[in-house]
């Protein structure tokens, strides 16, 4: 699977770290439910810190499609809450 991260690039994820990424995006949606901010930046930020751990980085001039898109380290609250899907930030 290949992700971006907005303002970052792609990395290329193997199935077999999808659920521990799953984990990390329910702590993250638990956060925005609870509207708490202090908790909402380090659970996006150990989200991301994840991604960028067990992923692979895409050379910058890579033109593969991405199948998910993660907002940047500094977006807001509201930024990662329209972003949301039904499953989060990664479905599965």
């Amino acid at each position: 699977m290949i992700i971006r991260i907005m303002g970052e690039g792609q990395v290329q994820i193997s199935p077999d770290d999808i659920a521990v990424l799953n984990e990390l995006d329910s702590e993250l949606e638990s956060a925005i439910e609870a509207d708490n901010e202090a908790d909402f930046r380090v659970k996006l930020h150990a989200l991301l810190d994840k991604v960028r751990h067990v992923g692979k980085a895409l050379p910058d001039d890579s033109l593969e499609p991405s199948e998910l898109i993660l907002p940047p380290a500094d977006a807001s609250i509201e930024e990662v809450r329209e972003m949301l899907g039904d499953q989060g930030l990664i479905p599965g």
